[in-house]
């Protein structure tokens, strides 16, 4: 944290402050945070009012861990406050004053309809390092969570990478406001919260906020194999670089091998020069991801040879994105059940099929949120999908999977997760592969860590243990 005085967060934030006559006395050199358990001495504590619960009912545990301020709406007895009329609103203001305390920060925007968070990983991992750096933890991308992670930024930080999520137009534009990107990255236009947005086309304009707000002297990154993307580079003010497998990409593969973990391999070919990159992650679709992240770190000043060692020395650091665990029993566990949505589901379909498997494949599918009226007819389209590659089984998960195990024959459809496993646990055999896939509120990762737990002591790819959005506490 970039340390700031009670008064100048008034300032920021037009709020008055309350216990306390010597405001530029009290500073905030601590932690910034939602939830007073991760208060340590110097944080502020941002007292949201959540769903469930108000964080004014907090402060007082907030300030006997350490807390020496917080942003309230109301004053609270027992640490300073600044109160304001919107909490979250003055989030964001205290977030955009550190920020612009941080003149030699470079900041990188991320969005796309997937795939963001494994960018997000990747990029971070490889300017981290040659610099200080700092990026979300897991898929902190929302009007809380950038805020949160922009003031994690110190004196020090040379890099922020923000994940930018949207869920309606002008979301990522308050965002950039936020954390205004020198470099903006957009992987692709799917059908992700279509039910929200109401069409492809709404969802295109909302990620077209992103490259809309880097100046004339920033870098736009766009996907060359997504033409929804690619057409966002007419009437942008900054420069453009198309990234992908196109050879009208600025910066491309070529070349493409995928060993028997379906892990890529490929020759990156960019205006530096070319060089062979090999990847941890498995995945096709993670070539796409790794030319958008070489594009940044070239842009942001990392030689070619420090590109190229970052990305192969990557690994998986958010939880639930294709987390591979080799069970003892042979059983090979892919946990990619953070999120779904028709593009992210094929793309984990593809690598599990792309993988080398001595036994059977399976694939263990739940239900896919937010597509609206077109949701049956889209997982009709994955079971249909998943039915012209190589798996041996499809599970399909809750009443919102029904229609995608419709359009698998011989597919097998079970209420919930406990009957999931149940089906499972004494059928897989040494060998054997099985995916697990779906939006976050199925319960398929929890099944994931179930089975990868079971079958005797376990090898994973490793993961941090934090995930979700910040909550109120």
């Amino acid at each position: 944290m970039i340390a700031l005085s009670l008064s100048e967060i008034r300032d920021l934030t037009g709020g008055a402050v309350h216990g306390t006559d010597s405001p530029e006395a009290v500073v905030v050199d601590g932690p910034v945070t939602t939830d007073s358990r991760d208060c340590l001495p110097g944080s502020l504590y941002v007292a949201r009012i959540g769903e469930t619960a108000d964080g004014h009912d907090y402060v007082e545990a907030a300030a006997a861990a350490g807390a020496v301020a917080a942003l309230t709406s109301r004053p609270v007895a027992g640490v300073p406050c600044v109160v304001v009329e919107d909490v979250q609103t003055a989030f964001g203001l205290v977030a955009r004053g550190v920020v612009d305390r941080a003149p030699e920060l470079r900041v990188v925007g991320i969005t796309g309809s997937s795939g963001k968070t494994s960018v997000k990983d990747l990029l971070a991992s490889v300017l981290s390092s040659v610099a200080e750096t700092v990026a979300p933890v897991n898929s902190l991308n929302g009007e809380i969570g950038v805020p949160l992670t922009v003031c994690r930024v110190t004196p020090t930080t040379r890099f922020l990478v923000a994940e930018m999520g949207a869920r309606g137009i002008g979301h990522i534009d308050y965002l950039t406001r936020i954390a205004p990107p020198q470099v903006a990255i957009v992987l692709n236009v799917g059908t992700a919260h279509i039910g929200e947005f109401g069409s492809r086309e709404n969802i295109a304009r909302a990620k077209a906020e992103l490259p809309l707000a880097v100046p004339a002297e920033g870098l736009s990154i766009l996907n060359a194999d997504d033409p929804v993307v690619a057409a966002m580079a007419s009437g942008l003010a900054s420069r453009v670089q198309l990234v992908g497998l196109s050879p009208e990409a600025d910066v491309r593969a070529e070349d493409v091998t995928l060993d028997e973990r379906g892990r890529a391999a490929y020759t990156l070919v960019c205006p530096q020069g070319t060089a062979r990159v090999s990847l941890q992650q498995s995945g096709a679709h993670h070539v796409g991801n790794s030319l958008a992240v070489a594009a940044a770190a070239l842009e942001l000043g990392l030689s070619l040879d420090q590109v190229v060692a970052g990305l192969g020395a990557a690994e998986a650091v958010s939880r639930w994105r294709m987390e591979i665990t080799d069970r003892a029993d042979g059983v090979v566990v892919v946990n990619d059940a953070y999120n779904a949505n028709p593009d992210s589901m094929r793309a984990a379909l593809d690598a599990v099929a792309a993988m080398h498997v001595a036994g059977e494949r399976w694939a263990v599918l739940g239900g896919m949120l937010e597509l609206g009226p077109d949701s049956d007819a889209e997982h009709a389209a994955v079971g249909s999908y998943a039915a012209s590659l190589a798996f041996d089984h499809v599970v399909a998960v809750g009443e919102g999977a029904r229609p995608l195990a419709e359009a698998f024959a011989g597919s097998e459809w079970v209420p919930d997760t406990a009957a999931a496993h149940d089906l499972l646990a004494p059928r897989l055999r040494a060998g054997d592969v099985v995916l697990l896939k779906s939006s976050r509120d199925s319960g398929l990762r929890w099944l994931g860590d179930r089975l990868a737990a079971e079958g005797g002591p376990v090898t994973a790819t490793p993961v941090s243990t934090t995930s979700g959005e910040a909550v109120t506490r």
